[in-house]
């Protein structure tokens, strides 16, 4: 039975050997340790907190143990766990917490304040504190488990294939988030077609820097690693010294990052001196990859390839050897094992090979569509299975992929996708805003920063005024990096604004009125 307990098999075959490393404290834990700790938690979810299968678990923290306890406790309690953005305001967690009927939260004491700021915005029935509590009343994480070890009947029998492991919440052009339905089997697909087409082995070292709220910080490489008897040093942030310096003490052997990270952690003054002599591979996903970031490291002696992947479809869904990462530089590769991928016209038939069109991919890694939301469901998985990505590709003779652009208006921001209907969506809300439209430009640093073009109904508005004002409902990546006042639109005969003429404009250096 594909159930998602990726833990708990691994515990059974290798318990003794080392499964994680937490930087910031040095401590090592087997996979037997961490498998006990999962347990543990399971009973408590259920047994001292009451939850039951398919009840909702928030979890908002940053990278620790902890956080491994609660995601796999949901592997053998049926609770479904909902990872939350570290960077989200309260009014945005607010609409998560209600729009996935979320029963409890596990917080990280460093987000005290946010969770003061969400009480009043949304119910929930407790708040689990992992540090100090934000208010009395809140229970402690360890005093729950602590409650929770003594009763060894409580945790429900393995769960099914297709029922909940969690829900992934991610952006959508409706301006709201909405939750991906995370199945168990596609969380166990995922760890093992990765471990298998990227070829992981049991001896394999890789650092997490990136969040493990997000899918690329689970799916790759902590499932795959686990599900091969690998280790993963897990990092409580992005601290660039820290991580050369940790692949140099754990001799780390394969490592994702998307390509701002890459970047930033080239430019560090480590990066010359750090030897890199263990590494087998580095891999880049979440947005195009510039070339020369590529030949940077290549140019180290370190091999460095180029993944593809959603939340909604798993975050690897292509794969390359060694070898062809040099011979096919820009390429995501080819799609991995019973993953089958496609590329489609604006009338859905397959376009020619070399030409572009829209990836579409079908297989046991795909979700079950979005929580509560029929209609972005139907409007991304067709009838016959096949998801839609919105990317566009191009596939060369030799069936490699290559991505071209995105169809839809989304920008990458540091490997973080933003998405420009959910900022227009609040900038409308500010009463000296008469129109608003937001597009994504090139930045150096970042990929893609979003420019807002606004037409303001006095005079006395300002782009201080507005960076404030959402500063106070959405994360800070998402925030405009440049305001744009503008006496209007440019639309079509539909109403429809014409995003292209803006960025086109920008690029140009034109069309600032005022800023």
């Amino acid at each position: 039975m594909l159930h998602g307990d990726v833990l708990g098999e691994r515990s059974r075959l290798t318990p003794d050997k080392t499964a994680l490393v937490f930087v910031p404290t040095g401590e090592r834990f087997s996979y037997r340790q961490l498998d006990a700790r999962a347990e543990t938690t399971a009973r408590a979810l259920t047994s001292v907190l009451g939850l039951q299968r398919g009840d909702r678990l928030g979890l908002l923290s940053h990278n620790r143990p902890e956080f491994l306890d609660c995601f796999f406790a949901a592997a053998r309690s049926g609770v479904i766990v909902v990872p939350l953005g570290t960077r989200a305001t309260a009014h945005e967690l607010a609409h998560i917490v209600r729009d996935s009927g979320m029963r409890a939260l596990v917080y990280d004491g460093a987000f005290a304040d946010t969770v003061r700021a969400l009480r009043p915005l949304a119910e929930l029935d407790c708040f689990v504190a992992l540090d100090d509590p934000a208010d009395p009343d809140d229970l402690s994480f360890e005093d729950v488990k602590e409650q929770g070890t003594g009763d060894r009947g409580q945790t429900p029998e393995h769960c099914l294939p297709e029922d909940l492991y969690c829900l992934l919440y991610t952006s959508g052009t409706t301006g709201k988030p909405k939750g991906v339905m995370v199945p168990h089997r596609m969380v166990t697909w995922n760890a093992y077609n990765t471990a298998i087409g990227w070829q992981l082995r049991e001896d394999d070292v890789s650092p997490v820097f990136t969040p493990l709220y997000h899918a690329g910080g689970l799916g790759a490489f902590l499932l795959p690693i686990f599900a091969i008897g690998g280790t993963i040093v897990l990092h409580a942030g992005f601290d660039p010294r820290e991580i050369w310096r940790t692949f140099e003490r754990e001799r780390c052997t394969v490592a994702l990052g998307v390509p701002t990270i890459w970047k930033l952690l080239m430019e560090a003054p480590e990066f010359a001196s750090t030897d890199l002599s263990s590494v087998r591979w580095l891999i880049s996903g979440g947005a195009p990859l510039p070339l020369f970031i590529i030949e940077a490291y290549q140019a180290c002696g370190v091999v460095f390839k180029q993944g593809y992947g959603l939340t909604e479809v798993g975050v690897n869904c292509f794969a390359m050897t060694v070898g062809e990462s040099v011979r096919k530089k820009g390429s995501i590769g080819k799609s991995l094992m019973f993953t089958e991928a496609k590329l489609v016209d604006e009338r859905g038939a397959v376009v020619p090979v070399g030409e572009v069109g829209e990836l579409c991919l079908r297989g046991p890694h795909v979700c079950k569509g979005y929580w509560n939301n029929p209609d972005a469901t139907a409007a991304a998985l067709d009838a016959d299975g096949w998801f839609h990505t919105g990317d566009s590709a191009r596939c060369d003779e030799e069936g490699f992929f290559f991505i071209a652009g995105r169809r839809k208006d989304m920008l990458i921001s540091g490997g973080v996708n933003v998405y420009p209907a959910e900022i227009e969506a609040e900038l409308l809300l500010h009463p000296m805003v008469a129109d608003a439209a937001v597009v994504g430009v090139p930045h150096e640093t970042w990929g893609e920063v979003g420019v807002a073009f606004v037409v303001p109904r006095a005079d006395a508005l300002s782009p201080d005024a507005l960076a404030a004002f959402l500063g106070e409902r959405l994360a800070k990546y998402k925030v405009p990096k440049e305001f744009v006042f503008v006496a209007a639109l440019p639309r079509t005969a539909y109403g429809k604004v014409v995003k292209g003429e803006l960025r086109e404009r920008w690029l140009a250096g034109q069309g600032r009125e005022r800023s």
